[in-house]
């Protein structure tokens, strides 16, 4: 049995993030643990882009126009979404994850997810915080690990192409 286990190690990888601003306290904090997490990856401040956008709606347009760039290693989206007292929540938070995973399945780019849907303001603020939960934190990490192991898989299948003279 064949094994591959990969470092989050982010050296030379460009990475886009797009951030909803609405409930813009939440996606603040998200950005920052991601942007630290990045940091500490070895990801370069200057490989870093970061788009703004209105909401979570708008996170998986915003992604593949990052991905379309050709620019980017892996994407990652951050957002909240907090259940409020209609449906809404649930068709915003089903669409985002939905076409965001489509995203990262037709584009082969790495997509991470970061959108929060917590019941509440106090879980988001938790989940968020990156002195708590930090889950902006383990978007990135999710993000440079997969560009990793996308990068490790096709230097594999070109050595083997090439060890078999394909």
């Amino acid at each position: 049995m064949k094994e591959i286990r990969v470092l989050a190690d982010g050296r030379g990888l460009r990475i886009g993030i797009a951030v909803a601003r609405f409930n813009a306290e939440i996606t603040e904090m998200l950005l920052s643990g991601c942007r630290a997490a990045l940091l500490e990856a070895d990801v370069r401040d200057c490989d870093i882009t970061v788009a703004w956008v209105p909401g979570a709606w708008e996170l998986p347009l915003a992604c593949c126009a990052l991905v379309e760039t050709g620019r980017f290693d892996a994407v990652i989206a951050l957002g909240a979404v907090v259940r409020g007292e209609t449906a809404h929540f649930d068709f915003i938070s089903t669409e985002c994850a939905r076409g965001l995973q489509q995203l990262g399945l037709e584009s082969g780019v790495p997509v991470a997810f970061g959108v929060l849907t917590p019941e509440n303001g106090a879980q988001a603020r938790e989940r968020a915080d990156p002195s708590r939960k930090n889950k902006g934190r383990e978007a990135a990490l999710a993000a440079v690990e997969m560009a990793v192991l996308k990068a490790h898989l096709a230097r594999e299948a070109t050595e083997g192409e090439n060890e078999h003279g394909r």
